[in-house]
């Protein structure tokens, strides 16, 4: 289940559960949208792969036999920040950026 971060990793704004501006990787690093396509430019600078756009999940249960919802399964309140200076970050996104996502 996603932890649905509560910040961007980089400029530390606020993604509460229902924004659309949250972006993740596929190992949940999240920025928003912002960073992810003008800082980042759409290069998770972790893993090397690219964002998508964070789901948002319902805050009720629909299903309530379920158990589903941020009602049951709230988001994370620990706030991350990546361990990456600005420099580091740029050096790798350049690199990165000159390799087709398939290749990656």
């Amino acid at each position: 289940m996603l932890e649905l971060r509560p910040n961007c990793e980089l400029c530390d704004c606020d993604l509460p559960p229902d924004s659309g501006d949250a972006m993740i990787c596929t190992y949940e690093c999240t920025y928003c949208t912002s960073c992810a396509e003008d800082v980042l430019h759409n290069v998770c600078p972790k893993c090397g792969g690219n964002f998508t756009p964070r789901p948002i999940r319902p805050r009720k249960a629909w299903r309530p036999d379920r158990g589903l919802g941020l009602e049951n399964h709230p988001a994370s309140n620990k706030r991350v920040h990546t361990p990456f200076s600005r420099e580091e970050i740029d050096d790798f996104v350049a690199r990165l950026r000159q390799v087709p996502l398939q290749d990656r």
